[in-house]
């Protein structure tokens, strides 16, 4: 089966599930030892190494990017030019609460099954479509009712790689004496997956994974019966109309999403992570530290460099120390 990789939560695993292809979350790979190729040209350090990790050769049929930050584009463009891949560059309007944004939306899925068909996929039925997402939508649920989650693509079956994960001890601290944390911020690499543990080393925890590819980015559960009989519709009122994003214009909804789940989580602190580069993020960190309800840590990713790492565990420390 071709796989297909993709690293943004608006491309819907489902559909190029139902389309005959294996739908895999790209995690980009360290890039220590070697130049990134986009990062060279200011691109974000997240975006570089996808890049670079694609460059370096992966088993996969095409690459599926989309248009929610200008590094993406960037990224896509790149690899046109100098990869080997088939790339697709999905649209993904800013603004949401238009009918005209979402008929958009579905447009471009549909566009992207008609890339799938000329990579040797098939067009689904209804019925096909429908009983691929009702699989992936059962796996979520069982999936996000583990008490421990892995940020590996082995243990989210049907989940299309996605990350989800929320912190476990590690250490000899008790969990009741944890601090209970919030990340937030964009996607996470494959380095990245040490930060849940360095946390817990600092004796937080993290209760709340709003990273990209994270808790927030899951879909909203589908309807049963309206899967069955309309499933293209129910599809786009999941992933374009649901998830909260920092893109997205309005992005209220962001804020109300964190707002419940910092509430019904006891979260004390916000660690902020944003990648140096990402003005997405960075300009919504002064908006983010206003309306919070709970003290914001910000610290910025710029790659794999031994004095980032001992400035990150520094500052976390002391976050920690004043919450305690």
């Amino acid at each position: 089966m071709n796989t297909v990789v993709y690293c943004s939560p608006f491309v819907p695993a489902e559909w190029i599930a139902a389309h005959g292809m294996r739908p895999s979350w790209l995690r980009p790979r360290s890039a220590a030892g070697r130049p990134r190729a986009g990062a060279a040209r200011g691109v974000c350090p997240y975006a570089g190494a996808m890049v670079d990790t694609v460059l370096s050769g992966i088993e996969a049929a095409a690459v599926v990017l989309t248009t929610t930050c200008d590094q993406m584009r960037y990224a896509a463009a790149t690899l046109e030019r100098q990869g080997s891949l088939p790339v697709f560059l999905m649209n993904v309007p800013r603004t949401w609460e238009t009918a005209a944004a979402r008929d958009l939306y579905r447009d471009e899925l549909r566009r992207l099954g008609r890339f799938l068909v000329r990579l040797g996929g098939k067009e689904p039925s209804p019925e096909e479509l429908a009983c691929a997402m009702l699989r992936y939508d059962d796996a979520r649920v069982r999936r996000v009712g583990q008490a421990q989650r892995s940020p590996t693509e082995e243990d989210a079956p049907g989940l299309g790689g996605t990350a989800l994960r929320l912190s476990h001890p590690t250490t000899a601290l008790p969990q009741q004496e944890r601090i209970p944390l919030a990340l937030i911020g964009g996607p996470l690499a494959e380095e990245d997956s040490g930060l849940f543990d360095l946390i817990e080393r600092a004796g937080g925890c993290v209760v709340l994974d709003a990273t990209e590819g994270g808790e927030r980015t899951l879909p909203a559960p589908f309807d049963p019966e309206r899967t069955r009989t309309h499933p293209l519709e129910e599809l786009v009122d999941a992933y374009f109309g649901s998830i909260p994003d920092v893109f997205r214009r309005p992005n209220d909804r962001l804020y109300q999403w964190l707002g419940e789940q910092i509430a019904a989580r006891g979260v004390r602190g916000i660690l902020f992570r944003r990648y140096l580069w990402c003005d997405l993020w960075h300009a919504e960190l002064h908006r983010l530290r206003q309306w919070s309800p709970v003290p914001v840590l910000d610290f910025d990713a710029v790659g794999e460099e031994d004095s980032a790492m001992a400035r990150t565990v520094g500052r976390l420390e002391a976050f920690l120390e004043m919450l305690q």
